[in-house]
């Protein structure tokens, strides 16, 4: 047996034990409202990572073990069939089984999951329940203006987040980079760079915004254009990976430059697929501006965060009805556009 596979095995099987030691530890110091060392968990693993490689059984096996190929008629011979065993009498399966039950336990307790307040301490809702069922129309206006500054923050941003994401995302596409260290080093640095501006929360890009340029709708958009950006790079790149390369292959074959293979073998057949992400990343924007208004952004989720710590629950009814109102058009709107765009 190789090494490499020997290593492996023992990594896989160290940190299965690793996580269900971690959660046991977890539970146990929760449920006993004591602080166990958590150097045990390393010494647990350890120990029981031993014992289970003596088993021919243990998830490091079962997870590296070779495939079998499937017989053809070249190379069919008789064989007996073996019946593989069931899960619980393998030692990966009671593996498996523990993983899942410590980490909805865990889960359980880390979230904090009290059924009784839910339904116990209602009443501590009921002002905000009959608030959004008995909404303040006499605030509609208003409401409507900030409601209209919002769907055109989220507009914005993502119009001028596609130049930028349209123009990235060639350079982001593992297919069209050339196999070079410069190549290699692009197409990380951007994928690098659209992962972290991707997995920054639009809210915290507000917060920074508002610091930078004011509160206001305009913190708002520039929040969103950079989580726009990021995401559309994304979806982009990953759709010009899943052109057909025939094309591509073509045009190359008569001599023609990056950009003209770009501009003949790549766009006819992602321009489609880009209006539909597009169309989708707006409606997407609709309702993050809402969340982003709470930190200063601007439009209807900044009246929504002044009415809710003014405790008008009324006005704050007839928001959440009118974003309701809203998000149910875009997603009818960008559903049917997403279609007609389909079937293009």
């Amino acid at each position: 047996m190789k090494i490499a596979t020997i290593i492996k095995r023992i990594s896989i099987n160290f940190g299965f034990w690793l996580y269900i030691s971690a959660c046991a530890l977890y539970i146990l110091n929760v449920s006993t409202e004591q602080n166990h060392k958590w150097w045990y968990v390393f010494i647990a693993s350890f120990i029981l990572t031993l014992l289970s490689m003596k088993s021919k059984t243990n998830i490091g096996k079962y997870l590296t073990k070779p495939k079998v190929p499937m017989p053809t008629s070249k190379n069919q011979k008789t064989t007996a069939v073996i019946v593989p065993a069931r899960w619980h009498k393998t030692l990966w399966g009671w593996q498996i089984a523990l993983v899942l039950i410590l980490t909805f336990i865990t889960g359980w307790m880390v979230v904090e999951i009290n059924p009784g307040k839910f339904f116990l301490q209602f009443k501590n809702a009921g002002g905000i329940m009959s608030g959004i069922f008995n909404p303040d129309f006499t605030a509609l206006m208003p409401m409507i203006k900030a409601l209209i500054e919002t769907i055109f923050l989220a507009l914005m941003s993502t119009v001028f987040a596609i130049p930028f994401a349209f123009l990235i995302s060639f350079f982001a596409a593992r297919n069209l980079m050339p196999k070079t260290w410069l190549g290699n080093s692009v197409y990380v640095i951007i994928r690098t760079v659209a992962t972290i501006g991707r997995s920054i929360e639009a809210i915290v890009w507000a917060i920074i915004f508002c610091v930078w340029v004011g509160i206001g709708p305009f913190a708002g958009m520039l929040a969103l254009w950079v989580h726009s950006i990021a995401s559309l790079i994304k979806l982009y790149s990953e759709q010009i990976e899943n052109i057909d390369p025939g094309p591509v292959e073509a045009i190359k074959a008569t001599g023609a430059a990056t950009l003209q293979v770009w501009r003949y073998a790549v766009i006819p057949q992602i321009l489609s697929p880009y209006l539909a992400f597009t169309i989708y990343r707006w409606d997407i924007n609709v309702r993050m501006a809402t969340i982003v208004g709470f930190v200063g952004g601007g439009g209807i989720g900044l009246a929504l965060q002044q009415q809710q710590q003014m405790l008008a629950w009324r006005n704050v009814g007839l928001i959440m009805w009118l974003i309701a109102l809203v998000v149910w058009i875009m997603d009818m709107i960008s559903g049917a556009v997403r279609q007609s765009l389909s079937e293009i």
